[in-house]
């Protein structure tokens, strides 16, 4: 179950409205949807939660880059909204490492060959016959071996162990408004009511929750 809102800034206050993330697709759409929001380009919060898995903030003040901090990044990593979040540089990779990866596995086959490369399939019958043993002695060892490959994933699986578990992000994100880096980090559920407590909106966001 997600729940998503947004803190708006004003002279008077906090300003506290649900968030509909239906077309948001990319960090930009996110970051866009907050400026919208924002009042004479005052602070505005993001808060997206998974319950009882991971939350994250992404704040945006006028048009500078959009701030970010998740609570889980490995567990964000199998959320379609978390990987909004989750941008290469927050992550430490070179842009569009990920696209290349894919774009390479594109180009193999589901037999493991090549596009234009020989499938095979006109190997001698002594080659198949050896190839029949092979994979007949195989099975045997996997029949004894119940588990042969307790590493082995699956490519979501593989996807989020290439991130990192824990915090990512910028720790500081809300230390002007109250929250210290150590009061983030022992944040777990319901984070954001004791982040509305701290930014003095815990009003304002019952209103909308």
């Amino acid at each position: 179950m997600y729940f998503a809102a947004l803190l708006a800034r004003t002279e008077d206050g906090w300003e506290a409205s649900d968030t509909e993330l239906d077309d948001v697709e990319t960090l930009s759409d996110l970051t866009d949807l907050a400026q919208e929001a924002s009042v004479d380009e005052d602070t505005v919060l993001v808060y997206i939660e998974q319950e009882d898995a991971w939350f994250g903030i992404l704040r945006v003040d006028g048009e500078e880059d959009p701030r970010i901090y998740v609570s889980d990044a490995s567990a964000a990593a199998r959320s379609s909204y978390g990987e909004i979040l989750l941008t290469d540089e927050l992550l430490g990779r070179e842009p569009g490492a990920e696209d290349e990866i894919a774009a390479l596995e594109e180009l193999v086959d589901l037999d493991g060959t090549e596009d234009g490369e020989p499938d095979g399939s006109a190997s001698s019958s002594a080659s198949s016959a050896t190839t029949t043993d092979r994979t007949t002695t195989r099975d045997a060892d996997t029949d004894s071996d119940p588990d042969p490959d307790p590493d082995s994933h699956s490519a979501s699986d593989s996807d989020s162990d290439s991130v990192p578990a824990g915090p990512i992000g910028e720790l500081g994100i809300l230390a002007d408004f109250g929250v210290s880096e150590k009061d983030l980090l022992t944040l777990r559920t319901d984070a954001l009511t004791e982040i509305a407590d701290a930014l003095g909106a815990s009003e304002v966001l019952e209103a909308v929750r």
